[in-house]
């Protein structure tokens, strides 16, 4: 059977050993009250709720999937009941603006609950990341009315978000979307149209759902440049806040999918739907990226949350599974054979998924710190360091996470054998509910042309730069906890990346294809040094903690053996890469079409 337990103690490791988050939160005003007590009781009820409502019905909901019935959507059971104590309890708004009700709690430290969801129950985690993510992006868009008549909705769970962009024949390409929405009389647009894979689109856990969907004015021009975005609600909003008639929002049925199966995933039509204008007209597209960016961030969490149920869950399995014995003899000579763990090959991939989880949740924190940095840090060249980080490694934590929690979450279902490809063990529900997370919010294809295109060529290697500027001015802070085999790494890593990143510059100027060829392995490179940059802050953490407890803690002891076991089995890749990225475009573009 699958086990989870919320790993508070890594989560404290990393938010108060490695950022070090209770200096951080003082130089904020916005946080100046919130102290690491404050934030142990938040997740550690937090972890108390997800053990015991959500995980439970992890297993269930995938069984027993969402069902359409008569153009409505019925969640898995127990989902509504488990909604209403999320709601009820305040979690919904964790991360929103206080002045609407929200709790204004910091990405550094939402981020570790996220991660908590999507670890106990991916598909039911999805409703409060849209939701989230919308209540963020009208936070930050949309006038002083409609922010006080939705968002303190949205904060207690009385209503959920959703985002409404891809449509039947454009998938990524939002410049062809035909969705349009016609001015009325009073103000407010007739939108009309139909949306495909929309999370949440239709369910049955809140009294609204409010839609924020992109479509087109009449006097839209072609493409990207004409797209603007509308909030439509299921229900019509009176003035007031109270629910009117139905607003011509209809779901056509639900996609068939190879996971995730308790989040309703629908098929949305809007009937000349009643719709408010969010933003200028025609900036629909660059005011979503603001729900975008905020989503990709929270899918690469899915990938590390299921990586860590899957790691889990894999060794207790192997704590117990008895075959064979240990290279150098018994090590359970009462029993008949050993645990499965003993065995060199459990082991390497159970330290390979480790290695995934722990340099994952590393980084998804520091991308979290930098977040909350540029939003809320009182030094104006502090906040703008940290957004352009931000933007350079949204996508890497969309997609290195993600890949790398797919990769995990496979590994893991290796450990157990036959048993990991029956349903009884869980083992591979995780990994079908991790693999949508490389697809969705933007192929990891997509974030790999968005790093290459927009944040390397577009600023020629500018953001790079910067980011290598942070990490050596990280490495010049060294103390007598210094662990000089991660410091190697990274400065070897480092050179590696501004090396390659020198020369495919150079080899665009020439090559139209260049670009391309190289997106996903320059992401990939840039994913490896940046983990290995975390490797080495908490390599450092883990010795002062060593130094502090007299050489007796087993947890830095392991701390430090999952980072070894990092450089020297999966840090290699990168060597191949850079070898893969000297090849160029020439051979993936030289076979004409009609021979594939």
């Amino acid at each position: 059977m699958a086990d989870y337990r919320a790993p508070l103690d890594e989560l404290r490791f990393v938010r108060d050993e490695v950022f070090e988050a209770e200096r951080e939160w003082r130089a904020m005003p916005a946080m100046a009250e919130l102290n690491a007590e404050l934030a142990d009781a938040v997740l550690e009820e937090a972890g108390r709720i997800v053990e015991s409502e959500l995980f439970p019905l992890n297993a269930s909901g995938d069984a027993e999937g969402c069902r359409f019935e008569s153009g409505r959507v019925r969640t898995p059971s127990g989902f509504k009941s488990a909604f209403d104590t999320f709601a009820e309890g305040g979690w919904c708004g964790l991360g929103g603006n206080p002045e609407y009700g929200g709790q204004g709690l910091p990405k550094l430290l939402t981020l570790a609950f996220d991660e908590m969801l999507y670890a106990g129950n991916a598909s039911f985690a999805l409703y409060l990341a849209l939701n989230n993510g919308a209540a963020l992006l009208l936070d930050e868009c949309a006038d002083e009315a409609i922010k006080a008549r939705y968002l303190p909705r949205l904060y207690r769970g009385e209503w959920l978000g959703t985002m409404c962009l891809t449509e039947p024949h454009c998938g990524t390409d939002l410049g062809l979307i035909k969705t349009r929405a016609v001015p009325n009389a009073d103000g407010s647009y007739a939108v009309t149209g139909s949306k495909i894979w929309i999370t949440g689109g239709e369910h049955d856990l809140s009294d609204n759902i409010i839609h924020l969907v992109l479509a087109r004015l009449p006097d839209a021009p072609p493409g990207s440049r004409g797209i603007s975005l509308f909030l439509v609600p299921k229900f019509r909003v009176e003035k007031d806040g109270s629910l009117g008639e139905p607003n011509g929002v209809v779901c056509g049925g639900l996609e068939h999918k190879m996971g995730i199966k308790g989040s309703a995933t629908c098929v949305m039509h809007f009937e000349q739907a009643t719709g408010e204008l969010i933003g200028e007209p025609h900036q629909g597209l660059a005011t979503m990226f603001t729900m975008m960016n905020y989503e990709r961030l929270s899918i690469g969490i899915q990938g590390l949350g299921l990586g860590e149920v899957a790691y889990q869950s894999a060794i207790a399995f192997a704590r117990d599974r008895l075959q064979s014995r240990a290279p150098g003899g018994a090590v359970a000579p009462d029993k008949p054979a050993d645990p499965i763990l003993v065995h060199p090959d459990v082991r390497r991939m159970a330290l390979d998924v480790r290695s995934w989880n722990e340099g994952g949740r590393l980084f998804a924190a520091f991308v979290a710190r930098e977040l909350d940095r540029a939003s809320y840090h009182p030094d104006a060249a502090t906040r703008e360091v940290a957004a352009e980080l931000v933007t350079l490694l949204t996508p890497v934590a969309k997609a290195f996470l993600t890949d790398r929690g797919f990769e995990a979450t496979v590994e893991a279902q290796q450990i157990y054998g036959g048993s990991g490809y029956c349903v009884e063990w869980g083992a591979e529900q995780f990994v079908r509910d991790a693999r949508i997370a490389m697809i969705y919010e933007g192929t990891n294809g997509i974030q790999a042309m968005d790093l290459v295109g927009r944040k390397l060529a577009r600023n020629r290697g500018a953001s790079v730069a910067r980011f290598a500027e942070q990490v050596r001015s990280d490495l010049a802070t060294s103390d007598d906890a210094e662990p000089a085999p991660f410091r190697e790494a990274v400065e070897r890593e480092l050179a590696r990346l501004e090396r390659v990143t020198r020369a495919l510059l150079e080899r665009a100027e020439n090559d139209t294809a260049a670009l391309g060829a190289a997106a996903h392995d320059y992401l990939q490179l840039l994913g490896f040094t940046a983990y290995t940059w975390m490797w080495w802050k908490a390599a450092r953490a883990a010795r002062a903690g060593l130094a502090r407890d007299g050489g007796d803690s087993a947890f830095y002891r392991a701390k430090l053996i999952v980072g070894r076991h990092f450089l020297e089995r999966l840090l290699p890749r990168s060597e191949a890469l850079e070898r893969q990225l000297e090849a160029a475009a020439g051979g993936l573009m030289a076979m004409d079409a009609d021979l594939f």
